[in-house]
């Protein structure tokens, strides 16, 4: 897929972007450019590869992630909260219908 400089045009008034001709020249060189190396990119034959859980598992083993421990750090505090509710039942609040 390649654009055109009409193209490129129409997608700046879309965005309603103010560009000059070199800008729109420079803009479709630039676009066309990232449009043929994602379509380098989707010929790969990628059958057969696993996905990675991290960009440098694949060069690395046992990359340690810095991930925190999912843990309950805020104090249950739902009664409190709920104590200002006009109406609430079994920890839900309870609002009028609005759609019939």
């Amino acid at each position: 897929m390649s654009l055109t400089l009409s193209d490129v045009t129409r997608i700046a008034k879309l965005a309603q972007l103010e560009m000059s001709e070199q800008q729109t020249a420079t803009a479709l060189d630039q676009l066309n450019g990232i449009f043929a190396l994602a379509e380098q990119m989707q010929a790969v034959d990628t059958d057969g590869v696993a996905p990675l859980s991290h960009p440098l598992a694949a060069h690395m083993n046992n990359i340690a992630l810095r991930l925190r421990e999912d843990v309950a750090t805020e104090a249950n505090r739902r009664d409190d909260y709920q104590a200002v509710a006009p109406k609430t039942q079994d920890g839900l609040y309870l609002v009028p219908k609005v759609i019939e």
